[in-house]
């Protein structure tokens, strides 16, 4: 028999049972699908958070307390010193820390804004410093930044992202509008351009304002969240670096460099950081997806075992009028890798249409290997638990096979 004899045969074996063939192929097809799905997903949001650390510039550095949270309460644990604005004020220093081009003190809150009846919850209100639209690569679209004169008279004008702006003032423009936010006015003088991303936060929905009169109306003149410092430049940042290990040690009086209570993050750490991470992440999602495959391996050996079964008759007059063993066999083989074949396909074209949708968001970014190995990996499990089966009904004796019922 010629192999298209062979494909024949197996077409019409899976048409004589269209619905346990379908249902077969869609095993298969979700765990096509699963592979191709997660690990896009999971390619997706490592994507995502590089492009959200690269936005805040390479030669960024970032400086938070080391303590954490500890002992059931809010603030550094015991036996660390909090970060402030003498701190900030000790890093800016050109002589104590040459590589250091600007330094940008941050308090960090969530406000609810209301604007003519208009409510929104703000993810981000930041107290800080006109250095941190640069520091933060944070582009003004509409008005202006504020600046130095209105961080000294403590005034209460704020710069809003994109998002802010677009659910509180929908298409009207902001600049020059006063906005109520926790019951606090503030006038609107710039709105910053959209830096876009996937997560669970948006960083265009923030309002930047001057650092005391953020403190004055909501944190109050205690620590500071974190400090962001830039760098001279993107091949400085390792001597700016340890420069504001230097200052903050002598600034709270540690003499143990090993035992820091502040830690000093480069754009760098967190990249290696994020992309040991999402390998694992990405991974683990993979291993899960592939359990889907497997199920489905196991589905297309039930299903050819019940078929070698109802067709035992079938194969015992076969084999009596001279069919070779090889036949039967290849014959049942080609039927449990259409099986896969069909249904990989299917999950293959399921995977790349569902990939173009927002998932938990994350903006899935599909890895062609992905698609390839699926569809590979799915046809040979087709023939791999598609040989028990066809192996058996090859092995049947015409006599006894003629005798089953």
């Amino acid at each position: 028999m010629n192999p298209f004899q062979t494909l024949r045969f197996a077409f019409g074996g899976l048409a004589a049972n269209k619905v346990r063939s379908a249902l077969t192929m869609l095993g298969v097809l979700i765990g096509v699908a699963a592979v191709i799905l997660l690990l896009a997903v999971g390619n997706g949001s490592s994507q995502a958070v590089e492009e959200s650390i690269e936005r805040l510039g390479t030669n960024a550095l970032t400086v938070s307390s080391g303590g954490g949270f500890g002992g059931g309460r809010s603030g550094p644990a015991a036996g660390t010193k909090p970060l402030t604005v003498a701190d900030a004020r000790a890093l800016a220093d050109p002589s104590a820390a040459p590589h250091v081009e600007s330094v940008a003190p941050e308090v960090t809150t969530a406000q609810t804004a209301l604007y003519e009846g208009t409510s929104h919850t703000v993810g981000q209100v930041v107290g800080t410093y006109p250095a941190y639209f640069k520091a933060s690569n944070s582009k003004v679209a509409k008005g202006d930044y504020f600046g130095t004169d209105d961080v000294l008279a403590s005034r209460k004008v704020a710069v809003i992202g994109s998002t802010t702006a677009a659910d509180l003032f929908g298409t009207a423009d902001p600049v020059g509008r006063k906005v109520v936010l926790g019951g606090t006015p503030f006038t609107v003088v710039g709105v910053l351009a959209a830096k876009g991303g996937t997560g669970f936060q948006d960083p265009d929905d923030v309002v930047v304002a001057p650092l005391p009169t953020v403190q004055n109306a909501f944190t109050g003149f205690g620590s500071l969240g974190q400090i962001l410092v830039e760098a001279t430049s993107a091949d400085a940042t390792a001597d700016a670096q340890n420069e504001i290990t230097t200052v903050l040690m002598g600034q709270h009086g540690i003499k143990d460099p090993a035992a820091p209570d502040f830690r000093v993050s480069s754009q760098a750490s967190l990249l290696t950081a994020q992309a040991s991470t999402n390998k694992t992440f990405t991974v683990l999602l993979g291993a899960v997806a592939a359990i889907s495959l497997l199920v489905g391996g196991i589905g297309i050996t039930n299903i050819m075992l019940v078929t070698v079964t109802e067709r035992t008759r079938e194969i015992g007059i076969r084999k009596a009028i001279g069919a070779p063993r090889g036949v039967i066999l290849g014959q049942f083989l080609a039927e449990s890798t259409l099986l896969s074949l069909i249904g990989g396909g299917l999950g293959v074209a399921a995977g790349l249409i569902g990939s173009h949708f927002t998932i938990v968001g994350i903006k899935p970014v599909v890895i062609p290997e992905s698609v390839v190995g699926a569809f590979a990996i799915a046809v040979a499990i087709g023939l791999f638990f598609g040989g028990y089966p066809a192996n058996r009904a090859a092995s049947l004796r015409p006599i006894e096979a003629l005798r089953h019922e």
